[in-house]
C-alpha cells in the first residue's frame, strides 16, 4: 500500500500527480490518495465575506479557526470543488476514482475539540464554538471494500466526531493515520516545496534524511504548516509505516521522484 497526500497549494502540478497515479496503478500498486485545499478555501472565504482566521495552540502549532460558517465553506471547497476536480481528472485518465470526505462512513473519526486553548499576543485564551478535531481511527473496512472492487479512494477532510458531527481535521495527519492503519510501505506528502528546508525558503537548504530518533530535533526547521507534516510523518513511522517522504509536487513525475529519493525522507 502506498498513501499519497497532495497539499492545496496553487503551484502543484496536478496533472503530473494524476499521471503518476495512473502509472502506479497500471504497475499493480495499491494506493489511496488524500488531498487538501487550504489556499483555495482561503480565497473562497475572503470572497464570501468570512475571511480565514488562524490561531496558534499552546504547543506552538498554527491551525485554522473553525467556527460553523468556516466549516461550511471548508466543506464546500474540499468536498465539492476540489474533491470532484480530482475525481474528474482521474476518471478522464482511466482511473475509476471514488471521492469521499472523512465524514462519509466515518472514514476519519475522532473527538471534537469544542474548546480550543490558544495564545494571542502572549495571552492564553479559550475559544469556544470550534469545530476541529484529531483523527483517532480510520474506517479500514470501507476503504478495503472500495479497493477490493477496483476503485481508487480519493479522500479529503473533514472528519467525523464520535457523535457524528463534521470536524475540521488536519489532512497530513489524517493521511498518516490512513498509512498507519494499512501498514503502508510508504506515505508520500507532496507540497509546493522540495521537502523540509533547513533555512526556509532557501530551497538549496533541503534536508534529505531525518533519522526517526532525531525527528523532534528537526522540528525546529519546520515553518508554518510544515510542522503538522513533520508531526504526521513521525506518527506514521512510529505506527509502523516503513518510510515517509516529503516531495516536491510542482515537478514532473512528483510521486516517482519522491519514491526515488528526491525530497526529505523519514524512515
Amino acid at each position: 500500500m502506498l498513501v499519497i497526500k497532495v497539499g492545496g497549494g496553487k503551484d502543484l502540478n496536478i496533472d503530473a500527480v494524476v499521471g503518476d497515479v495512473v502509472a502506479l496503478r497500471d504497475a499493480g500498486q495499491e494506493l489511496i490518495l488524500v488531498h487538501g485545499g487550504a489556499e483555495t478555501t482561503n480565497d473562497v472565504a475572503e470572497a464570501l465575506g468570512h475571511p480565514p482566521q488562524f490561531v496558534t495552540s499552546e504547543s506552538g502549532f498554527e491551525s485554522r479557526r473553525t467556527d460553523r460558517r468556516t466549516l461550511e465553506i471548508f466543506e464546500m471547497v474540499y468536498c465539492g470543488q476540489l474533491n470532484k476536480m480530482w475525481v474528474e481528472k482521474l476518471q478522464r485518465a482511466g482511473v475509476d476514482a471514488v471521492g469521499l470526505s472523512g465524514l462519509d462512513g466515518r472514514i476519519f473519526e475522532g473527538k471534537r475539540k469544542d474548546r480550543l486553548r490558544v495564545r494571542v499576543n502572549g495571552r492564553r485564551l479559550v475559544l469556544r464554538d470550534d469545530w476541529t478535531g484529531t483523527v483517532e481511527t480510520v474506517n479500514v473496512n470501507l476503504l478495503r471494500l472500495l479497493l477490493g472492487a477496483g476503485y481508487l479512494p480519493v479522500l479529503t477532510p473533514p472528519g467525523a466526531s464520535d457523535r457524528g458531527e463534521a470536524i475540521n481535521v488536519d489532512g497530513d495527519r489524517a493521511a498518516a493515520m490512513v498509512a498507519a492503519a494499512f501498514g503502508a510501505e510508504a506515505l508520500v506528502i507532496l507540497s509546493d516545496v522540495p521537502g523540509l528546508l533547513r533555512a526556509y525558503p532557501d530551497e538549496s537548504s533541503l534536508i534529505r534524511e531525518i533519522p526517526r530518533a532525531q525527528a523532534d530535533h528537526f522540528m525546529q526547521f519546520a515553518e508554518g504548516r510544515m510542522k503538522k507534516k513533520v508531526m504526521g510523518a513521525t506518527e506514521a513511522v512510529a505506527a509502523g509505516v516503513q518510510k515517509v517522504i516529503f516531495g516536491d509536487g510542482r515537478t514532473e513525475n512528483p510521486i516517482e521522484r519522491a519514491i526515488e529519493g528526491h525530497g526529505t525522507m523519514i524512515s
